[in-house]
Order: structure tokens, then sequence, then C-alpha cells
């Protein structure tokens, strides 16, 4: 009898194991595919991107990055904590030289009137288009590796287009990382004429 009793009880307790499991289970892959199904916004994106972890590899790819956060200034809609935080991730990808030269407050005030501008004038980025790979050039400037990626943008402002070009100049800096030196506004014909 007792070695029914105890039996029936390993049962009743495996049961219960097998049950908790599959519970866990189905609720640990619903909490994912919900989590999954959200969306984050551009300005979201840009705020939880880890630089320090995972920093872009290439010259062009730091000015994508760069793009996208400018691009979010003047379309995406935010707050004024959020603008910050985006500003900070744009000064993460700056070299220090640059920094030195616009420190943060002096970068944000004068952000903030840019993007009034923008909005008073109706302007939006509607496309930032970086140079290919091979158009990159590398050149050993003052000692320093220097790369030089060309970007185009297309702009509305109402209900007209133009495109507007600039070239980057960005330093690998002691890490490894190109780091946004400076960049000037070119012309068509000029594109990559450093």
């Amino acid at each position: 009898m007792k070695k029914v009793l105890r039996i029936g009880i390993a049962v009743i307790c495996m049961a219960c194991l097998i049950v908790g499991y599959y519970t866990y289970l189905s609720r640990r892959n619903a909490t994912a595919k919900a989590d999954e199904n959200v969306e984050l916004s551009e300005v979201q994106t840009i705020i939880s991107k880890n630089f320090k972890n995972d920093y872009p590899a290439t010259p062009r790819a730091v000015v994508k990055w760069y793009n996208r956060i400018i691009s979010a200034y003047y379309s995406e809609d935010y707050d004024q904590g959020q603008l910050e935080k985006m500003a900070d991730q744009a000064r993460f990808l700056m070299d220090d030289e640059l920094l030195a030269y616009n420190p943060r407050d002096t970068y944000l005030a004068s952000l903030n009137l840019e993007i009034q501008d923008f909005k008073n004038r109706s302007r939006t980025i509607v496309s930032a288009t970086v140079s290919d790979s091979k158009e990159v050039q590398y050149k050993t400037v003052n000692g320093y590796e220097c790369a030089f990626v060309s970007t185009n943008y297309f702009i509305r402002e109402g209900s007209t287009y133009e495109r507007t070009y600039e070239d980057f100049c960005l330093r690998k800096d002691k890490n490894g990382n190109w780091k946004i030196l400076t960049w000037r506004l070119s012309s068509e014909d000029k594109v990559n004429g450093y």
C-alpha cells in the first residue's frame, strides 16, 4: 500500500512538473513574440544604440549613422530629453578635436535653432545617400589615418526639392574607431574633392 501511495505521489509530482514546464515555455514564447511585435521608433532606435560596445566599423557606416541621427532631428517627433540623447549619440561619432571646438551646450543651442529653422521653412531630409565603399578615399594627413566620405541629401522645402552635397573627413582615433573630424558643403562636381 505504501509503495502504491509513493508511486501515485511521484506520478502526480511529475505531472505537475511537466505541466508547469510547458506553462513556463508557452508564456516565455508569448512574451518573446510580444517583444518581437513591438517596433522601436527611429528616435528610440537611435537612443538605444550602444556605440561603446557596437561602434560602426567603417567610415561609411559612421556617416550612415550620423545621417540617421540628423534625419531624425528634422523629421521625427520627440521631446527635448530625447533630442539631447540623440545629440549625445551624434557627438559620440565625432572626433575629440571637433568636440573641443564645439562644446555640448553650444552644439545643443545651435542644433535647436537649426531644427526650428527647418520647421519654420517646412524643410525635411527626404533621403541621405552615402558614397559607395569603393569611393571612400583613405589618406594619411599629418600622421593620422583619414577617410573622406561624400553624402548627398535630398531635401524637401514646402513643395520644392533640392540636393545638398557634403564631404566628411573622418580620422581614426587611438581605439581604431573612425570619428567625424569635419565636414563641408560641396558641389556635385566636387564630391570627394579633398
